[in-house]
This record gives C-alpha cells, structure tokens and sequence, in this order.
C-alpha cells in the first residue's frame, strides 16, 4: 500500500520580502528587486521578520486547526547551492503543530524564506525570489493515493486563496514523499503544479512497486520530477537533518506574537453549510460564494437587506462575470458593499433592465460612480408602461413579416419583436412586459 506525506511551500501575500524592503513581485525583471540584505552581502544583517508574513502564517495555522506557538526562533538551515547566497536558509520553528485537514493530520507549519531561481542548463540566477517569504506545511503520512494527494491539494488552495494568504502570481511547490509500505521512503522534490503531483505520484507510486516485484529496494533518495517526461530522475542521496546543521540565527531574536489579537474569519467550507442550510442556495453556488473572503463577507451583506436568493445569483451570475472579465477580485474592484447593495436593490425591485444594470455594473467598474446617478444620468431606469407603449407599436409596424410568423405561431419572432424593443428603448424596456403588449396588440 502506498504511504504519502507532502511537504508544501506557499509564496506569501505580502508586499516586501521577508527580511528586508525589497518588492515582493515575482513578474519582474531578473535582479532588480534585491538589496545587500536578500543577496547576502558582507556585514548586511537582517531586518525584523515581516509582521504580515508572520499575521498570514497564524491564519494558516488556524485554517488547518492547529495549536499556535506565540514564541518562535529563526534558524539557519544550512546547504550550499547557487540560489542561495549566504550560504543558508532562514527558517522557523513551529507557529503551527498538530493540526488537521480533511482527515490529514498535520505535522507543523513554519515561515521560511525562499531562496533565488537557479537555472541550472544555462547557469543563471536570478534573486528577486530570494528573502520572499514561505510558509512550509509539513504533513503526517496519511494520503494513500496519487488521487487522495491531489484532492487535498485543490481543497487547500480554495482555503489559502479564500484567506488571501497565497498572492496572486505567487506558487506553490510540493516535496512528495512516497513509500510503499515496509520500504524506504523516497522524496520527489519541487513540483510545481497540483497536476503534475498526481502525474509524480502516479508514476513514482508504480516505480517502486514494479522494484519491490522484481526483488528489488527502493532506495532512500532524492528525485526530480521531469514535467515533459512525466517521469522521476533520480539527484541525490537523501539528506539527514544533521547533515543541514541546523543552528538558531544570532542576527535575530525569538519572537512573541501576541495571537490573541488575530480574528480568524470562518473557514471557507463552514461557511458554505451554514450558506446552503441558512440561505437555502444549492451546494454550487454556496462553493463559489466562499472562494474569496470578500465575496463571501458581501454575500452575508446583501442578505442581511435583500432576497438572499436573489442575491447569491446575481452575485455568482453577472457580478462575477463582469470581475472575472476584467481579472478582478471583490477586494480589488474597489466597489464598496453600500454601492453594490444599492444597484443590486435597484434591480431586484424592478426600476433597471438587465442591460441596464450590467450598463452601471460596468461604469462602476470602469470609471467609478453610484449605482442611482448613473442610471440617471444615462436615462436607464426602466421605462412605465405607457411609455412603452409607442415603441412596441413603431416596432410591429416596422416589422411586419416577425409579426405574419407570430401570428402563424412562430414563438421565436415574439422573441425577436422584444429584442427590436429592447434595441429601440436603449435597454429600458421590460423584456415581459414589452412581450406582454406586443401578444395584446397582436391577439
């Protein structure tokens, strides 16, 4: 039976590197975002521990149940590489112990700092990486599957993302360890995709069972996982700790962190039952609600006033698509939750089209604004019925083969006598209601 532990290293969300000022932006050019502290230059000591990577670390701990340590220490981690510079890496004990995650258990979670990107066919390193800060989750042996693996890898991302721990454009790497039961372990590191750990898992898991068939000992290794081959190489014997000759750093002090003034927001998948069972939405659309803290927070917002129904398919219907289009998150629109209840209200009560609310949407989006001066300004609130009047009649009129089709039982060019009323009247008419006198006047 196979036995697998993962050791998972996130990029944190954090503006600055984790020893110093230097920009936490992996989207730039090779070495411009360095310093004398991330490179390691002579007499260059580090700064205090960045207190937002330390406040997202705590977060985790928390999302995956943890006890909390509030007294670390940062040691060095020593081995000799081209993308690290001084020589070590700096990395901490436990904020985390003894958690738990959809049945795994988890061993600890630790802040590290990562180190620079060598690319060892042409010999080039580049250190804006270097200093970004890490968390390391570290987990029991209790997956059993390649699938199992993954599985719990997606739902772990939901929750980082759901927390804005993991930034944007950041990674996440895995170090699987697989064994078969009663063999040696062996490590496949830095795999770089949640896909490409079921593919290495996949094929690592039947390497050593077809060794151990033959007669064979896996030995106790350290592999790479080759992307294009979909195979595992074997690097190198496997370290032990000692030969890392892990020492506490004397540059920096132990830390306290007072964790009792962290708020720890409900856990994505909480809040989806209590979603589904307060709100009476579906499974789906409460699993969509809770990928993003904001959007979660406004879901509650919203039905704290309005239909809570209506509200979560508005929110994961055309809300979400105007976001998604212009790559955004709730947080990052810059929309405040008073405007978008005011233009969701305005169209649950019937005053805006669907045109017409994606039209302020969009403004709002765009160019800024509320919800009430832009429909007034661009005149689309929905028109009364006796102003709707005129524009059904100079339709039919000037549609008279749609209306001989109707007339003969042709639905589809009621449909397509609504849509010239909805072009004519810019989006303000009610499609139902411009249906509703287009079949009167024509019975």
């Amino acid at each position: 039976m196979p036995i697998i532990g993962l050791e998972i290293h996130v990029q944190l969300n954090t503006e600055s590197k984790l020893f110093c000022l230097s920009k936490n932006s992996p989207l730039s050019e090779p070495n411009t975002l360095i310093c004398e502290i991330c490179t390691a230059q002579p007499g260059a000591k580090p700064m205090l521990p960045n207190e937002r990577a330390i406040e997202l670390a705590y977060i985790a701990g928390n999302m995956l149940k943890c006890s909390l340590n509030s007294t670390f220490y940062f040691m060095r981690k020593h081995y000799f590489y081209p993308d690290l510079p001084s020589g070590y890496q700096r990395t901490s004990t436990p904020l985390g112990e003894k958690g738990k995650f959809m049945d795994v258990g988890i061993t600890e979670l630790h802040v590290e700092e990562d180190p620079g990107r060598y690319e060892l066919r042409k010999g080039l390193v580049d250190y804006n990486r270097a200093g970004v800060p890490l968390i390391e989750i570290v987990t029991e042996p209790d997956m059993g599957s390649a699938e199992e693996a993954e599985k719990f890898l997606r739902e772990l991302e939901r929750g980082l993302k759901y927390y804005g721990i993991i930034k944007k454009d950041g990674t996440v790497k895995v170090d699987a360890n697989i064994s078969i039961e009663g063999h040696e372990r062996v490590e496949v590191k830095n795999i770089n995709s949640f896909e490409n750990v079921a593919t290495a898992l996949s094929y690592e898991i039947r390497r050593q069972e077809e060794m151990i068939g033959r007669g064979e000992e896996p030995a106790r290794e350290t592999r790479h996982f080759d992307e294009a081959k979909g195979i595992t190489k074997s690097l190198r014997k496997k370290e032990t700790e000692l030969d890392y000759r892990y020492m506490p750093d004397p540059d920096l002090y132990p830390v306290t962190y007072d964790t009792s003034s962290l708020t720890f927001p409900e856990r994505p998948w909480e809040r989806a039952e209590r979603f589904i069972s307060t709100y009476g939405i579906d499974e789906k659309t409460a699993s969509i609600l809770t990928q993003e803290l904001a959007l979660a927070d406004l879901m509650d917002y919203l039905a704290g006033s309005l239909d809570a129904k209506k509200s979560a398919n508005w929110l994961k219907g055309p809300f979400k698509k105007q976001l998604n289009y212009r790559e955004l998150s709730v947080a990052s629109s810059k929309l405040s939750k008073e405007d978008i209840r005011e233009l969701a209200s305005l169209y649950f009560e019937g005053k805006l089209s669907d045109d017409a609310m994606e039209k302020i949407l969009i403004e709002m989006l765009d160019k800024g604004g509320k919800p009430q001066e832009i429909a007034e300004k661009r005149d689309l609130f929905k028109m009364e019925d006796d102003a709707l009047l005129p524009p059904v009649k100079k339709v039919i009129e000037e549609n008279e083969k749609a209306v001989e089709d109707f007339k003969n039982g042709e639905e589809k060019a009621l449909s397509f006598l609504v849509g010239k009323v909805m072009q004519l009247t810019r989006g303000k008419a009610d499609p139902k209601k411009a249906a509703d006198i287009i079949r009167k006047l024509l019975s």
